[in-house]
């Protein structure tokens, strides 16, 4: 990837666009190219291959072509008359509704169902439920989780920001306002109550600027945990976690803890449990590895800490996260994540 080869691409997705006549197609466009998973998420992936004595002016030829990009996309969808929606004529409001028997129950959710049980088994362990709100700022969702200014998850491409808007300018003073991408902000507002010790886990929904498939989704819910306290290790950690898996998987789990990184945690770790599908046999459901990944963890870094008022020198904690939303695809069986948000009763009424 040269710079020149990036001016070339620059021109070419402008092209595109200056050609995009229809809602439909600039839609098919930002779905190629401006997502998570686009062409041009590609290009900052493989940035890592440019060799580092041209890298610099690589990387600001990229920037130009994703700003370039972005403000032709929104010049143009402003043009077209905003985001897709559904036309409100499709919808026939006359027919009439399903007949219910009015003997048959009510159905809960599966995502409830999967959230309570494992709020359940972790109230049960001693632990506090927390709630935080669900439009947070950058301090709080970034910032004080140790996230550098220039990390990917801080880009639009990742991110639903509220504010900036067109106008903005960081030497405002202002800051960003963004949907939350995790539940770590409400650890965050813990750490700053300064009302130590600390044993909650955090429900709730959260969201990423994800294109929507069968296995991810824009608006997802999370469960997280966090612990605070004097002499907290890593074997805590592992034993509540151990803990966890026997009670929601079935008592013959294991687990299995494996290096990673996350920008909050210091040392970090994702976790796996053995397939309560096959018993670690090996199937379609864990690729016949006998093992599934269901959530990452770690120690509080110890900047995180420092950042939230919390003398690091004298407490610790381990945090950890997973999703709600995949583990009831496990669990139930289910093969398509947008059953959840449908609101299909032949669906729902199956739970």
């Amino acid at each position: 990837m040269t710079v020149t080869e990036l001016q070339t691409r620059k021109a070419e997705l402008l092209k595109s666009l200056e050609a995009t006549t229809s809602a439909a197609d600039l839609e098919s466009f930002k779905l190629a190219h401006i997502v998570r998973k686009g062409s041009i998420a590609a290009l900052f992936d493989d940035l890592k291959n440019v060799p580092k004595e041209i890298k610099p002016e690589v990387g600001k030829a990229l920037n130009e072509l994703r700003i370039s990009v972005e403000e032709k996309f929104k010049n143009k969808e402003t043009a077209l008359g905003g985001p897709i929606h559904e036309k409100a004529d499709t919808l026939d409001l006359t027919m009439p509704s399903r007949p219910l028997t009015v003997s048959e129950p009510g159905h809960e959710h599966p995502l409830n169902k999967t959230l309570d049980e494992m709020v359940g088994i972790f109230v049960n362990m001693g632990f506090d439920v927390a709630y935080g709100p669900e439009i947070e700022d950058d301090e709080h969702n970034f910032e004080k989780l140790n996230f550098a200014p220039d990390h990917p998850a801080r880009d639009m491409q990742d991110t639903f920001f509220i504010k900036p808007s067109k106008d903005w300018k960081p030497e405002s003073g202002e800051k960003p306002v963004l949907l939350r991408t995790h539940t770590s902000p409400v650890q965050v507002r813990l750490m700053e109550s300064g009302k130590l010790p600390i044993r909650a886990v955090m429900p709730g929904r959260v969201y990423r600027n994800e294109a929507i498939s069968a296995r991810s989704a824009a608006c997802f819910y999370q469960l997280e945990g966090l612990v605070i306290d004097k002499g907290v290790s890593m074997a805590d950690l592992k034993g509540i976690l151990l803990s966890f898996a026997k009670q929601f998987y079935g008592d013959d789990t294991k687990i299995r803890l494996r290096p990673s990184y996350f920008p909050f945690t210091e040392p970090s770790v994702e976790v796996d449990v053995s397939c309560y599908i096959c018993g670690g046999k090996g199937c379609r459901i864990c690729k016949s590895s006998g093992w599934l990944e269901v959530l990452g963890a770690g120690m509080v870094h110890p900047n995180v800490l420092r950042d939230c008022g919390i003398d690091a020198e004298i407490y610790t904690g381990y945090a950890f996260g997973m999703g709600i939303d995949r583990t009831a695809l496990m669990r139930y069986g289910i093969n398509d994540i947008r059953f959840f948000t449908e609101n299909d009763y032949r669906f729902l009424r199956q739970f």
